[in-house]
């Protein structure tokens, strides 16, 4: 049987954190950001961890990630 392939667009944007959580970065910080509320880019700073039904589709993409 083959090898199964990676999503490029996962490998990206998703990695697995040591206890096998899935960290993101948040969405809304690349343009457009003077008519955004400085509430809402203060939030969207650093990375997030995804909840369970995001994460089980990310991990579908992602096959070799421990």
């Amino acid at each position: 049987m083959p090898k199964m392939k990676t999503k490029s667009s996962a490998k990206k944007r998703f990695r697995l954190t040591g206890s096998g959580k899935v960290r993101a970065n948040p969405s809304g910080k690349q343009h457009f950001l003077r008519r955004r509320p400085q509430k809402m880019k203060r939030k969207t700073r650093g990375t997030m961890i995804l909840g369970s039904a995001d994460s089980r589709l990310v991990k579908a993409c992602m096959p070799y990630a421990k």
